[in-house]
């Protein structure tokens, strides 16, 4: 059995699980959705049955029009830490997952957590479908993560109840 080179601790997966349970890390892409807030409660329940650690990312960025207009009093990254903040409580209420760990990062989601990714066992993105056929597709972040990422990957849909 040989060891992936781009992935040290890894196998072929013949004889040997891929993750290195008990010290593995599931990264989480976290934007205040519903799919974004299944997705930390997936990584949680894996993360707890693996021994690995639950790392919540929340990407900002400043708006295109940001150099014409400047508001003293707004901070985007203030804005993505309150965001994650309350994505945590509404996924975990009082009870967070032991080692969570959380990272506030300006930059466009997908190449932050393609950039995580590159120190993670498994991604786990929320898919923002939209139902009937154009549900079918992945959105764009959860596409390219599902595409370019560096450890395996898990698009979560949330289906709310009653559908």
């Amino acid at each position: 059995m040989t060891d992936r080179p781009d992935r040290p601790g890894m196998s072929d997966g013949r004889d040997t699980p891929v993750s290195r349970l008990g010290d593995g890390t599931i990264v989480v892409g976290v934007d205040g959705s519903d799919p974004s807030i299944e997705a930390l409660r997936q990584a949680a329940t894996m993360g707890g049955a693996l021994g690995a650690t639950v790392t919540a990312v929340a990407c900002w960025r400043y708006p295109p029009a940001y150099d014409t207009f400047i508001a003293l009093e707004w901070s985007p990254e203030k804005d993505a830490a309150q965001v994650l903040e309350e994505s945590l409580t509404r996924a975990y209420g009082d009870t967070r997952p032991a080692g969570l760990r959380t990272v506030v990062r300006q930059g466009q989601p997908a190449s932050v957590l393609i950039d995580e990714s590159t120190t993670a066992d498994m991604l786990v993105v929320g898919s923002r479908g939209l139902g009937g056929f154009t549900g079918l597709l992945l959105g764009s972040v959860s596409a390219a993560c599902a595409t370019h990422a560096h450890c395996p990957v898990l698009v979560v849909r949330h289906i709310p109840t009653g559908e």
